[in-house]
Parts: structure tokens; C-alpha cells; sequence
């Protein structure tokens, strides 16, 4: 297969859920499929279900009943693994197990012709030691698809040590083919999606586990501000955790217990309980019937804030917030200090609502920040000291809900929500980019296709501001002492030379 042709035969070992939608999108796409699971009428089920799956389509107007019928037509079920001897590729998708795949290669290999490429859908495994089973490992790759594989068009091909570029280029080829879009990534713990998706849920459990915000909280901030199609504890709750922990520390472990992927006790804990989310009923919320709702967002019931002071340390945040809280209907304190009859409001980036108030030689007790790093318009973060009063947290907060945004308060914490999260992915993302792990633009192609963020986190870092981002990473090693918050050298270099985090070595 020197080139994609439909003439080519693709072979597929496992026909479990990713098998299947391998099969089908290969199908679709022209190619001849021949589907093999070892488990006894696995295969025939799943092209049943394929079958069903392209009439449903049909049926809906997707696609035309012909087509539909001509790719289950393409689809051929072998008996054994040895009528896989023609396919110009195979890709396993059998158990995530490193012993399994390297016995199926091994086998694989003396049937299949030499210029046939084996590839691996593995999701954590290394390509590399899985090719290590083979007598010639040039011509094994990682070829990882992600599920449900007709709907996320991306898939990732991924090089081992010893693979050949030829390979790959083939592989990315084939993906192309079949209309997904591929993106190039070395032989890593969690290539480049499952390795950037480290900077969401970690940094949110981080920020549960420190008594900050509720988990209803957390996510709220990150759909409402920040734009997130699902917070962190709805997705642990959708994914599951008997999923989602064990990737976790598969993960931080490959990476030799690196501390910007550590894992939480939250998840070891609900986990070892049996709360997995929505498969057992209950996770981060509580799915049965009968059941209290997640905790609902507080009802503002106090006087609004009259006056207010609000900090000048960041004169275009200040405007921002000055002409909002006018159209509420407050006054503003302009004084160089505060009135004593005054709300303070602080807006620090990456620091702590204690820390800037007392900076700014505040009394603590009327002081509480607002995170002004994303203005959506459609959710205000407060948060307060640990002796903020509560009269003037209920003040701040009635004049905020008298808008339209969502209003939550929450515990003192360097970088609120927002900004913790959102700077950890970008992070994450910049030193995936300085171990040259993939290209700056396959990176954030990967994680939006992948992971459906709003941006990639490269583009979204420039979009935000480099500079910005590494304030509120530095602020956050400066309060914690965690190397989990070191800023990546690749974002620091390139504040330094006032260029985009997308730029490449020369």
C-alpha cells in the first residue's frame, strides 16, 4: 500500500466497540474490511450492528440505502487469523494488554506480506514495546482512534522508536482516506490527546480537594466562563471512573511520577467505593431518581453593595469591571484608597484574594477578588478572604446577580478556577510542543478534535495572553512550592521573545 487504494484490504483484530467503528468508517470510506475477534460470534455481531448503525443513517438521510449496503457488503468475517495474510494493513484493537498485543503481532508477522503495515490502537501502551515483539519493528505504528470512531474524526499515528517515517506517512495517508483528519505524535505516555487532557480534570480535582469550590461550582465555571461543553466532574461521571482514575495513574506513572499529572485521592477513593458516576448511579452527582439534586447555584438575599472600590493595579481589567458594575447600579468609590463605607474588590492574576488585598494595605474583612481573566459575560467568580464578613460577601454578591451572569463564591485560592485550569492546560500543551512530541499545530488540531476544548491550548494560550499565563504559573509555584506548577521553558522562552506559543524552533 504504497499509496491509499480501495483496492487495498484492510484487516481488524477485535471487534469490540472501537473495532467495530474502525470497520465501519474504513468501509464507508471504499475499503475492503476483513473483521476477526477471538471471542466466538463477536465478529458477526458487530457487523450487525454496523449494519444497523448504516441503516439508521440511511434512514435519516445520511446516507443512500446503496451505500449503506455496499459498505456492510464490503466487510468479510475470516475464520482464523491467517486469512489476513493479503491486507496491505491490519490494525488490532484487541484488550488493552501489552502481553496480548505483542503475542498478536508476533503472530501476525510471518503471515502477512512484508510491505503490510501493523498497527496498534492502543491508548496507553508504548508503540515501542509492542514492536519490540517483532522482528522487523519498522513497519509497526500506532494508529489510535477515538470513540465513537465515526463521530471523532481525528486520529492520532504515532511513531515507536524504530518505526519508519514511511509508515507513518502511509498511515496518515489512510486516514485521510477514510475523511478523518490525522495528526503525527511520538511514542509517549498518552501521545498527544490522552497527555494533553491531564491539565482539565487534575487541576479540578486539585482545586476540589483543597475545599475551594464544589464540584456544581467548579463545573459551572468552566462551562459559564470559560466555555467547556462539560466540566471535569460531569465528564469523570459520563466517562466513569473504573476508566478515568486508572488512566490517570498510568499516566503520571509512565512519566515517572511527574507532578503536573498527579492524580487525586478524590477519584482513588470513589473509586475503591464503587461511585463510578453515571454507570452506578451515583459519581461527582447523583444520578437515581429518588435522589437530591446537585448542589443548586446560592440565592443572592441580601442589600446590594452600594459603593465600591475597586483595585487600579490592573487598569484595563478595572474599566472592564467599573462599567459593569455601573450598569448595576452601583456607585464608585474613586479614591485613591477606599472609603471606609466601601466594598473592595481586588482582581489579582494567579494570586490569592489575601495576598492582594493585603498587597494593597486592604482591610480583609470588606475585601473580597473577582477573576476578570475570561469575560464571557455570563458568569462572575467572587472570592474572599478567610475573614471576609459575611455581609460583605452577601453585599458583593447581590450586586452581581442583579445581571444577567451566573454569581459563585468561592474559598481563597491562588488563580480562582479559571485561571488554575485553563494556565495548567496550556502548560501541559507547551511542553508537550518542547519535547517535540508533535508539531505546535498538530497539538492543538489533536486536543480540539479529541477533546472538543474551545480552542487548543497552544492558541488559546496567545489568544490570552503568553505572558498572562505564565504570571498566574508562577504565581501558583510561588504560593504552593509545587513543581506541578513550574512554568514550561518553551511558554517562558517565548514571553521572553514576545513571539506565539504555535512558533516553531528554527
Amino acid at each position: 500500500m504504497q499509496t491509499a487504494s480501495r483496492n487495498d484490504i484492510v484487516g481488524i483484530v477485535g471487534a469490540g466497540l472501537m473495532g467495530r467503528g474502525i470497520a465501519q468508517i474504513t468501509a464507508q470510506a471504499g475499503f475492503q474490511v476483513r473483521l476477526i475477534d477471538a471471542r466466538p460470534g463477536a465478529a458477526s455481531d458487530a457487523k450487525r450492528a454496523i449494519d444497523d448503525a448504516l441503516s439508521t443513517l440511511a434512514a435519516k438521510g445520511k446516507i443512500s440505502d446503496a451505500s449503506a449496503d455496499d459498505a456492510v457488503a464490503r466487510i468479510a468475517l475470516p475464520a482464523a487469523i491467517a486469512d489476513l495474510a493479503g491486507c496491505s494493513i491490519v490494525i488490532e484493537a484487541i484488550v488493552e494488554r501489552l502481553d496480548a498485543k505483542q503475542a498478536l503481532f508476533a503472530s501476525l508477522e510471518p503471515l502477512v506480506g512484508d510491505s503490510c503495515i501493523l498497527a496498534t490502537n492502543t491508548s496507553s501502551l508504548s508503540v515501542t514495546a509492542i514492536a519490540s515483539a517483532c522482528s522487523n519493528p519498522t513497519r509497526v505504528a500506532g494508529l489510535h482512534f477515538f470513540s465513537p470512531v465515526p463521530l471523532m474524526k481525528v486520529a492520532e499515528a504515532i511513531a515507536g522508536l524504530r518505526t519508519s517515517p514511511e509508515v507513518v506517512s502511509r498511515l496518515v495517508e489512510f486516514v485521510a482516506a477514510l475523511g478523518h483528519t490525522a495528526v503525527r505524535a511520538k511514542d509517549t505516555p498518552g501521545f498527544i490527546v490522552n497527555h494533553a487532557g491531564r491539565g482539565y480534570g487534575t487541576e479540578a480535582l486539585r482545586i476540589a480537594s483543597e475545599g475551594i469550590a464544589d464540584y456544581a461550582t467548579i463545573d459551572r465555571a468552566l462551562k459559564l466562563a470559560a466555555g467547556f461543553r462539560m466540566g471535569p466532574f460531569e465528564l469523570f461521571d459520563l466517562t466513569g471512573l473504573d476508566v478515568s482514575h486508572p488512566a490517570m495513574e498510568s499516566i503520571y506513572h509512565q512519566f515517572y511520577e511527574e507532578p503536573r499529572f498527579r492524580p487525586s485521592p478524590l477519584t482513588a477513593q470513589r473509586l475503591a467505593a464503587g461511585v463510578l458516576g453515571r454507570k452506578s448511579g451515583r459519581g461527582f452527582y447523583d444520578y437515581r431518581g429518588t435522589a437530591e439534586p446537585a448542589p443548586a447555584q446560592a440565592t443572592a438575599q441580601a442589600n446590594p453593595a452600594d459603593l465600591v472600590w475597586v483595585s487600579a493595579r490592573r487598569s484595563e481589567a478595572r474599566q472592564r469591571v467599573v462599567e459593569r458594575l455601573c450598569d448595576l447600579g452601583a456607585r464608585i468609590d474613586e479614591g485613591a484608597t477606599p472609603r471606609a463605607d466601601a466594598l473592595c474588590l481586588v482582581l489579582p492574576l494567579g494570586s490569592d484574594a489575601t495576598t492582594a488585598a493585603l498587597d494593597e494595605g486592604l482591610d480583609p474583612k470588606r475585601s473580597l477578588a473577582l477573576d476578570t481573566f475570561l469575560d464571557s459575560g455570563r458568569q462572575w467568580t467572587l472570592m474572599t478572604t478567610p475573614v471576609t464578613e459575611s455581609a460583605w460577601r452577601e453585599a458583593a454578591r447581590t450586586l452581581l446577580s442583579a445581571g444577567d451572569a451566573s454569581v459563585d463564591v468561592i474559598q481563597d485560592s491562588p488563580g480562582f478556577i479559571v485561571q488554575r485550569v485553563i494556565a495548567h492546560i496550556v502548560n501541559v500543551a507547551c511542553d508537550i510542543a518542547q519535547q517535540r512530541i508533535a508539531t505546535p499545530s498538530d497539538i492543538d488540531l489533536a486536543v480540539r478534535l479529541g477533546l472538543a476544548y474551545p480552542q487548543g491550548p497552544l492558541a488559546w494560550g496567545d489568544s490570552l495572553g503568553p505572558a498572562r499565563v505564565l504570571q498566574i504559573l508562577q504565581e501558583l509555584f510561588r504560593a504552593y512550592g509545587d513543581p506541578r506548577y513550574r512554568p514550561s521553558i518553551w511558554l517562558a522562552r517565548r514571553v521572553r521573545l514576545g513571539v506565539s506559543l504555535l512558533t516553531q524552533d528554527a
